[in-house]
């Protein structure tokens, strides 16, 4: 009985070492005011941090909100030199960092809207995957990457090509592919919009290319993205937005920011963008783990 024991202890000890990795990285999602902007450090402050989760009660929808948190600011590197131009005080922002709150802005983006409900994106530097709220004027950006295989470093490759897709109210308005320094220009909804998007550049998983191992921090990409809302546009024309999760934008009433996928081109698959938290411990090494602690009691009960 006691070799059984231990021959099934070694089993589970073999299953859980061969359980495909996971970035560790925590990202954290906000909501506040610019304070400070910094070029020469290249930091910018975030004042009255308000932190973006969600709550799951029982069979009902998802409610999501922001609640202030327990510090006065958060200061983080920019995640590209055009927020320095995009940005000033005053503004009301989302960001999400990475590594935990504050200390890295992967993305910031600027809100338009005098009331919470109400506040979309006007412009947005970083990763456009990882901001929950959607575009101003029903703007809608269908995001699809492709790797270079040949270009990897841990767990992330380098994208090669990008293909936008610029949807108005839901109609397909523009389509094109940019390499890494191009970008798009869409004008042509005649009521004085547009949207403006370059593509910086771009991480995606390795796994797209084959199998990996090992640990690592999770894809980063990098675009600049300005949305101009029509001449005239006003508060009754925004939507409520702030309370879809980034998943469930596509089906809400409120119009979602993008949709990303990170197929080769052609290839135009949405792929749900990611959580706002991540754990660096898979589910299944978890359940793994809470297995061996508690063959390890019975044992000593033994």
């Amino acid at each position: 009985m006691k070799l059984a024991s231990l021959l099934f202890i070694a089993a589970l000890l073999l299953w859980c070492c061969c359980l495909p990795a996971g970035a560790a990285l925590l990202e954290v999602t906000v909501k506040g005011t610019v304070a400070t902007l910094s070029p020469g450090t290249n930091t910018i402050t975030i004042d009255h941090p308000q932190q973006y989760g969600c709550s799951y009660p029982g069979s009902a929808a998802p409610v999501c909100t922001y609640k202030p948190m327990n510090v006065e600011t958060l200061t983080g590197t920019a995640p590209d030199n055009a927020a320095f131009s995009v940005f000033k005080p005053g503004d009301t922002v989302v960001a999400t960092s990475l590594g935990g709150a504050g200390g890295t802005w992967i993305t910031l983006a600027k809100l338009y809207g005098s009331r919470p409900n109400e506040e979309n994106v006007t412009a947005l530097v970083g990763d456009p995957e990882k901001i929950p709220t959607p575009l101003v004027a029903g703007y809608v950006l269908d995001i699809t990457m492709a790797p270079n295989c040949s270009v990897c470093t841990g767990l992330v490759c380098t994208v090669e090509s990008t293909e936008i897709k610029v949807l108005s109210n839901g109609m397909l308005v523009q389509q094109n592919v940019l390499l890494p320094g191009q970008n798009l220009n869409y004008n042509g909804r005649d009521d004085g919009s547009r949207v403006e998007v370059f593509f910086r550049n771009g991480e995606m998983s390795a796994g797209f290319c084959g199998p990996t191992s090992g640990t690592g921090p999770q894809p980063i990409s990098v675009f600049n993205i300005t949305v101009v809302p029509p001449v005239g546009f006003g508060q009754t024309n925004i939507r409520t937005a702030t309370t879809t999760r980034p998943d469930e934008a596509l089906t809400s009433p409120s119009p979602a920011m993008y949709e990303t996928s990170s197929a080769p081109i052609p290839s135009s698959t949405p792929v749900a963008p990611l959580p706002t938290t991540k754990s660096g411990l898979p589910p299944l090494a978890a359940v793994g783990a809470l297995g061996l602690v508690g063959l390890a009691m019975v044992m000593r009960r033994k």
